[in-house]
């Protein structure tokens, strides 16, 4: 029971961690995308084109490759329109973000009915699941390990990467200080815009690949225009703050957040009611981890000090 437990946290945490690392990005640049469930959803109609173009006429592997190249393509888009306006039109990263949201959700649902077959998705979704064919292997540790699709590597390879980059290379110490001071980075000679469209968009497309994960390895291809990516996409947004924008600690929180989530459905023996609770844990930790970080007042605990706000280049 346990190992199903945590084998299931991992899966289930494997779209939070996409939309969290996004996300992480976005806010170090400074910008606050509530556009990331609207995104993740727009990710995924992308990955859905790909299958449904390429399905049957190229081998597995190449067939997942077009699909990640779709949905970061259609997530990117996405991202670089949000950074049109929020960077260069400076509009209300709040407003951008909401309508960003609804507009994904509903693109998602306008196309997926058009090009979605189910016993085809149903059939090609093996391909993104259990990369090393050791699903069925009883041994705990491969369970846990082994037993996988690659997006849920690539998720932890992704996370990785993103810490190192923010904490141990120039590039993304200018990130950082963009996301703290932009007009201190622009007077020491940084582009800031360029930047934040760079950062915003990669975040954004990184972010749709919990999308494509959620419909062809989660849900095992059976659900796409009903499938409820954006709320996934809002807890993701909650786990920036619970993981304290470190990308580590989002892989490590996502797991957190992928075992509440599952709670409730494993405690099959309690009355619906009360197993309807459980759904609430995620958010309350995340409150927690608000009140926490408040009392402390750590820096490094603390979001970006220009988080959400437009920089006025005329104004420095």
């Amino acid at each position: 029971m346990l190992t199903s437990v945590i084998v299931n946290a991992i899966r289930m945490g494997t779209i939070f961690l996409f939309g969290c690392v996004g996300e992480i990005l976005t806010e170090k640049a400074g910008h606050l995308n509530l556009g990331i469930p609207g995104i993740m959803c727009i990710g995924a109609t992308g990955g859905a084109v790909a299958v449904h173009l390429f399905g049957g006429k190229v081998s597995s592997p190449l067939l997942v490759l077009f699909a990640i190249i779709f949905t970061m393509l259609f997530a990117a888009l996405a991202g670089f329109l949000y950074s049109f306006l929020t960077v260069t039109l400076q509009a209300n990263q709040n407003v951008t973000g909401l309508t960003l949201t609804t507009f994904g959700i509903g693109f998602m649902k306008f196309f997926s009915k058009r090009i979605y077959d189910q016993k085809f998705f149903v059939s090609l979704s093996s391909a993104f699941k259990n990369l090393f064919g050791l699903e069925k292997n009883t041994n705990p540790f491969v369970q846990i390990f082994l037993s996988h699709g690659i997006l849920v590597y690539i998720a932890i390879i992704v996370a990785i990467i993103c810490a190192v980059f923010l904490n141990k290379s120039r590039r993304g110490l200018y990130l950082r200080s963009i996301g703290e001071n932009p007009a201190t980075a622009d007077a020491v000679g940084i582009n800031v815009s360029l930047y934040k469209y760079t950062f915003i968009t990669l975040g954004s497309a990184i972010a749709g690949l919990g999308g494509l994960y959620y419909i062809m390895d989660r849900s095992g291809g059976t659900q796409i225009a009903e499938a409820p990516i954006d709320s996934f996409g809002w807890m993701a947004v909650a786990l920036v703050i619970a993981s304290m924008w470190k990308p580590l600690l989002a892989a490590f929180g996502s797991i957190v957040f992928g075992g509440l989530s599952i709670l409730d459905a494993m405690l099959t023996t309690l009355p619906l009611d009360k197993q309807k609770i459980f759904a609430i844990f995620p958010y309350l930790l995340t409150v927690l981890v608000l009140i926490m970080t408040s009392v402390v007042k750590n820096k490094n605990n603390q979001p970006p000090a220009s988080l959400g706000l437009s920089y006025f280049r005329e104004e420095r």
